[in-house]
């Protein structure tokens, strides 16, 4: 975690060193070259009292994850919300437990933000290693652009530019 509590927190869920679980960690590495006023970026590995400590008292949260699936598909970009992922029978976290595992604690805790957002990406391979997959780290920059477009329709960044 970095900074104080802001208004936003995008967090980057996974272990740069297990391949395409590395997507969220790389995401909050090229925002934080951004410098985005009012929004807080960090890195977890997922475990949900880490996500509710890094959510908390915050009127946004994005989350961004890499994510198992039956039929998949890498690459491919999912923009929801963690009550919609957890109805998904065909997706999963690459951790032992998820996002929706947080938000399911958060309520009984009182702990979920006003507005939470998950941008998963399907990913191919998580071996060790640091490289992303190719069509993972070609969903990187959009990956990026949908975080920006997020926290603009929050009034919290300008539209995103070419990345």
């Amino acid at each position: 975690m970095t900074g104080a509590p802001a208004g936003a927190v995008v967090i980057g869920v996974g272990n740069e060193f297990r391949g395409d679980d590395g997507l969220g960690p790389a995401v909050i590495a090229r925002l934080r070259k951004l410098a985005l006023p009012g929004v807080r970026l960090a890195v977890s590995h997922g475990e949900p009292t880490e996500l509710l400590d890094l959510w908390s008292g915050t009127d946004l949260t994005i989350v961004i994850d890499a994510v198992c699936c039956e039929h998949t598909t890498p690459g491919r970009i999912w923009t929801t919300t963690a009550e919609a992922m957890a109805s998904f029978t065909t997706a999963t976290s690459s951790h032992a437990l998820g996002i929706a595992d947080a938000v399911k604690l958060g309520r009984v805790l009182d702990r979920v933000p006003d507005e939470l957002v998950v941008i998963a990406v399907e990913a191919e391979c998580f071996e060790a290693g640091t490289q992303l997959s190719v069509p993972v780290a070609d969903a990187l920059p959009h990956v990026v652009t949908t975080v920006l477009a997020e926290l603009a329709r929050h009034g919290l960044s300008t539209p995103p530019a070419a990345l």
